[in-house]
């Protein structure tokens, strides 16, 4: 089991679930940012400081983005498990789903 962030989080990208995460495992994509499911120890650390609300455990995600699931997973498919989100930096891409979302406001803008 796995902490999944949703549509929330797409173009917010606040990153105080970076700064709380303690194995370094929250990577950020162009839009939104996208917990690497093989290093989540399962903690939870993350998921009350996200000021939008984003991050759900696995079996508790909305139905509405229960897509974000396999988002979350598949963005990780051609990087695997890089052990570690601060040496990557933003990863030039995003999953599928997000990249076709229009632009999203930014609620805390």
């Amino acid at each position: 089991m796995t902490y999944v962030i949703a549509l929330p989080c797409v173009d917010v990208k606040d990153r105080a679930c970076v700064d709380e995460c303690p194995v370094d495992c929250i990577y950020e994509g162009n839009r939104m940012l996208y917990i690497q499911p093989d290093e989540c120890v399962d903690c939870g650390a993350c998921e009350p400081v996200c000021p939008v609300e984003a991050i759900f455990y696995e079996d508790d995600t909305p139905d509405q983005w229960a897509d974000y699931y396999s988002a979350n997973v598949d963005f990780f498919d051609d990087l695997g498990a890089p052990g570690g989100a601060a040496k990557m930096g933003v990863i030039d891409k995003d999953h599928p789903l997000v990249e076709a979302l229009p632009t999203q406001p930014n609620p805390l803008a």
